[in-house]
């Protein structure tokens, strides 16, 4: 066959799985689902969004009375109303403090923190089209872990230079290490020819084991039996340094970045079903994966600067929105910011109940907690992912 005839049939095969991906597409009331499982009714995004977001105002509340110290919800909403609106009074003291000071800070931090990194592992899989990918593709946890190991093993982190200029200390070099990472793997997975999924996953690949291996050597090498298990405990992340601080600058670049990928639903779904079809639907896939990496990274490296490793959030919660509502990124992406919000908010509460009088790091919860979902996600015959 010429190749006039090749190219021909392959565009009318990909018409047809066109069409039969997004003849049903979320919207209205709930949307059909043919073919595997028989399940005939998904719930709209819409009312999905409305129920998560009173699911989360009611988290926040229940999230901020449990704790080492159990505050009555009646005081918790008494107080939040109080500081929030001037309504009524601010009630007991110590309360007050628990509740406004400690626990409201790092709740709503575990809530971004949780938003941001659903995001980002939504926006990776579609962008890589690897159901595989998540926020730490890049080499950002180790390029993090490394720039934290060398802050606190080298005393950059405390009493360095660049520390006391800038009061930032172990995030601030955590989020170079990240940030430092993330340019190596895009520079090796665009060297020589066009950017490829497959490129830039195994450019990740490699430069996560290059920063673990540095990071094992300073650790190996370090002098400090302290400094070693503070970098132990920062890799398996907390949200325990939280406070009110902490909270405008990540939230500003979560929300930013969930509103610039809101707006780029429709190339995230072209990426999501393939270059091929990218380029079939006039959408050149090069520069748009560029763009959706680098601010995933840029998001990622805040957030893993700021409360170190938490793993399985922005793996995990995209995949079971997904089997959920279907891959159409119109109504993934808000609802999956929302579901990773209150996934972080409820294992950080885990993690601060789990072992009296103690707290366990919150990226053992998350990975305890992810990893049978996960597990059980890929039994069930159902699941695919984009068109697969």
């Amino acid at each position: 066959m010429s190749q006039d005839v090749i190219e021909a049939e392959r565009k009318e095969r990909w018409k047809e799985r066109r069409k039969e991906r997004w003849k049903e597409r979320p919207g209205g009331r709930g949307t059909a689902r043919a073919g595997r499982g028989g399940r005939a009714w998904r719930p709209a995004p819409s009312v999905l969004v409305a129920a998560l977001l009173l699911l989360l105002a009611g988290s926040v509340v229940v999230s901020v009375s449990i704790g080492q110290v159990d505050v009555p919800v009646r005081d918790s909403a008494r107080v939040l109303l109080h500081e929030l609106t001037g309504i009524g009074g601010p009630g007991d003291p110590m309360f007050m403090d628990v509740v406004w000071n400690i626990r409201l800070p790092r709740v709503l931090l575990a809530a971004v923190v949780g938003a941001g990194l659903a995001l980002c592992g939504t926006v990776m899989q579609a962008t890589l089209q690897n159901p595989l990918a998540d926020p730490f593709v890049l080499g950002i946890s180790s390029g993090a872990s490394l720039g934290a190991a060398f802050a606190i093993l080298t005393g950059f982190g405390a009493a360095g230079a660049v520390g006391a200029v800038t009061g930032l200390g172990v995030p601030f070099w955590a989020f170079i290490g990240a940030l430092a990472a993330a340019a190596l793997v895009l520079g090796v997975g665009g060297a020589g020819s066009r950017t490829s999924p497959v490129k830039l996953i195994l450019a990740g690949t490699a430069v996560n084991a290059l920063c673990g291996a540095a990071s094992s050597a300073l650790v190996y090498f370090a002098d400090s039996a302290e400094g070693v298990r503070s970098v132990t405990f920062w890799s398996m992340g907390s949200l325990a340094s939280a406070e009110w601080a902490t909270l405008p600058a990540v939230s500003t670049v979560v929300l930013i970045a969930t509103a610039f990928f809101l707006f780029r639903s429709r190339v995230l779904n072209a990426l999501l079903m393939g270059d091929e079809a990218a380029v079939t639907l006039g959408i050149d896939p090069g520069p748009h994966r560029r763009i959706h990496l680098v601010l995933a990274a840029v998001v990622t490296g805040m957030l893993v600067a700021t409360c170190g490793i938490i793993g399985f959030v922005g793996l995990i919660v995209p995949h079971v929105v997904r089997s959920a509502i279907g891959p159409d990124h119109r109504g993934l992406l808000p609802v999956a910011v929302l579901s990773g919000a209150l996934f972080l908010i409820w294992a950080d509460v885990a993690a601060r109940v789990v072992v009296p009088n103690a707290e366990l790091p919150i990226g053992i919860v998350t990975s305890v907690l992810g990893a049978p979902l996960f597990l059980h996600m890929l039994i069930r015959k159902e699941y695919g992912f984009g068109d697969k």
